[in-house]
């Protein structure tokens, strides 16, 4: 690894995936101005993600459909044939 480019200041942090409300402990750099208590009783920063492992069609094998109905009307709106 190159020397003098990486933080210094990880710490531990709570990362919590709202699709499905699993948390996982952590170290990064990330800021955080909510804190959440962990299993060990102490408190922690907590980063909210929108997907994780444990949500991810890739890593999960279930295909999830997402808010793609809205992308396919504007697309037909957009490119209809004119009557």
């Amino acid at each position: 690894m190159k020397q003098g480019i990486h933080p210094e200041n990880y710490r531990l942090v709570i990362f919590k995936d709202m699709s499905n409300e699993t948390t996982f402990l952590s170290r990064s750099t990330a800021r955080s101005s909510e804190t959440m208590q962990w299993e060990d009783g102490n408190e922690y920063p907590v980063i909210k993600l929108e997907v994780s492992n444990t949500s991810h069609p890739f890593y999960t094998g279930k295909n999830v459909l997402l808010d793609t109905a809205g992308r396919i009307d504007k697309f037909n709106k957009r490119y209809a044939k004119k009557k």
